[in-house]
């Protein structure tokens, strides 16, 4: 086998991997292949002669270009004011597909990509790299520019952060899950207030992210009582949900017209909704691959 022939098989062997890491990284699917292309880039111009782990090289060329992803948004702060819901991963009601669940594993839902977006960027890779692909710290220590102590610190803050941010786990039974969803969504088509408040948890957090074409969408809103009247809405006859899975968990797409208009992730936990999360930003849905 030629040189060329062994890097181009060790990267597919890799690239599923890769990419969970870039995703969990960034929230975002476009950017986590740009990362994975990034990483090919440089190793078909690499001298691989010296390279003697290429997964953990490949690991490390993208874990940098997703820091340096970060870093640029922290510096232009360009995300628009309000709520930010990151990339859904969609997959068909029935159950998700083996790429799926290699960006899911470790339950990676909805409501904890959210919580990662608040983290600083060192924070962040260091949490991603130690507590869910289970990376020693003197391995993530060079990628931040910093001492393996430091890197343990860096994950020990962001998991206060993650662990004060009350990230609810969803119940285990989907079949629940989505009983407890389409009774949310019969009581807004009724428009029956109660209904809806029934449903939801008291503290229940609805997040919607309308991108920069519909800031109008884009909304933090909390406690039953004002999730059920946003709820409302869905009363309206142009508006059908279509049943999916959102990061593993059920969820739905919202289709107006014939035409997407946004994905639902639903955490539904303890037999009520607690999260409601909400992506949409039309650039961001176009790109999406919806089943």
């Amino acid at each position: 086998m030629t040189e060329p022939d062994w890097l181009a098989e060790g990267f597919e062997k890799n690239r599923t991997r890769l990419r969970a890491v870039a995703y969990r990284m960034l929230g975002s699917l476009a950017e986590a292949d740009d990362a994975v292309q990034e990483a090919w880039l440089r190793l078909s111009r690499a001298d691989a002669s010296g390279v003697d782990n290429l997964g953990a090289w490949l690991n490390t060329i993208v874990t940098r270009v997703c820091l340096n992803t970060l870093r640029s948004r922290a510096t232009r702060r360009e995300e628009p004011v309000g709520a930010h819901v990151p990339d859904p991963v969609v997959s068909r009601p029935d159950g998700t597909s083996p790429e799926d669940e290699a960006l899911l594993a470790d339950s990676v839902g909805l409501a904890l990509q959210v919580v990662l977006e608040t983290l600083a960027p060192d924070e962040r890779l260091a949490f991603v790299l130690h507590d869910m692909f289970g990376l020693p710290f003197d391995e993530i220590a060079p990628m931040v520019g910093r001492s393996s102590t430091t890197a343990r610190q860096l994950a020990s803050r962001a998991r206060r952060r993650v662990r004060g941010a009350e990230v609810r786990t969803p119940d285990p039974d989907i079949r629940r899950q989505r009983d407890v969803v389409d009774a949310f969504f019969a009581a807004a088509r009724r428009g029956d207030f109660d209904a809806l408040v029934a449903v939801l948890h008291p503290d229940v957090v609805l997040r919607a992210d309308g991108g920069a074409e519909r800031p109008d969408v884009t909304t933090v809103a909390r406690g039953d009582a004002v999730v059920a009247g946003r709820a409302l809405m869905f009363e309206q006859p142009a508006t059908r949900v279509r049943p999916a899975l959102v990061n593993g968990a059920v969820g739905v797409v919202v289709v107006v017209d014939e035409q997407p208009f946004a994905v639902m992730g639903f955490t539904v936990s303890g037999g009520k909704i607690a999260e409601i999360d909400v992506m949409a930003d039309p650039e961001r849905l176009h790109r999406l691959e919806l089943p």
